[in-house]
C-alpha cells in the first residue's frame, strides 16, 4: 500500500497503532468514511473488538456489494461469510475480483447491491439473486489479465 500511495482513513484506535509507521499516509476518518466508494486508491479502516462487531458495521455501512477477510481461521471465514450482506463475499482475496469478466460472466450489463431482482455483477441472465463466495489465498486482481496470469472460467456444479 504504501509503494502505491494507498491514503487510509483510520480510526483513532488504527491511528494509534499505525502512527509509528510514518511512511503511510494517515488520515483521521470521519463518519461519511464508512459509506464512501472512494473510485481512488484511498481504504478507510476501523478497529474492532470481535468478528461480530465486524459484521455489524459492514452490515450497517457497507455498500452489500463486496466484501472480504483476511484470516487463516477457515471457522471464522465461513461464519463471516454467511453472516455478511453483501453479493459477494470473499476470504483472502482482494474485492476487485468482483467483476462480470472476472466471475467469467462475459461483459457486465450493469451492478446492483439490492435485494430485488439482480444483485452483484449482472450477466445477460442476472435476473436471479446470488451470492458469491471466493476462496483465495491472497490473491489481487492485478495478478491477472493480459500478459499475466490469465482466468479459468469454467463449469461448476453447486449446490
Amino acid at each position: 500500500m504504501q509503494e502505491a500511495g494507498v491514503e487510509l482513513r483510520v480510526c483513532q484506535q488504527t491511528q494509534k497503532r499505525l502512527e509509528k509507521f510514518t511512511e503511510l499516509k494517515l488520515k483521521n476518518a470521519v463518519e461519511e468514511d464508512w459509506t464512501t466508494e472512494y473510485i481512488d486508491l484511498i481504504i478507510s479502516v476501523k478497529s474492532v473488538k470481535s468478528a461480530e462487531e465486524a459484521v455489524r458495521h459492514i452490515n450497517h455501512f457497507g455498500s452489500r456489494h463486496t466484501d472480504t477477510i483476511v484470516t487463516e481461521n477457515s471457522e471464522l471465514a465461513e461464519w463471516f461469510m454467511n453472516t455478511v450482506d453483501a453479493a459477494g463475499v470473499f476470504w483472502n482475496a482482494s474485492t476487485r475480483f468482483a467483476d462480470g469478466f472476472r466471475y467469467g460472466f462475459g461483459a457486465e450489463v450493469g451492478v446492483s447491491t439490492g435485494k430485488t431482482h439482480s444483485r452483484g455483477p449482472v450477466g445477460l441472465e442476472g435476473l436471479v439473486i446470488y451470492k458469491y463466495k471466493l476462496y483465495g489465498n491472497g490473491q489481487g486482481a492485478g495478478q491477472y489479465g493480459q500478459g499475466k496470469r490469465e482466468f479459468l472460467h469454467e463449469e461448476i456444479q453447486y449446490k
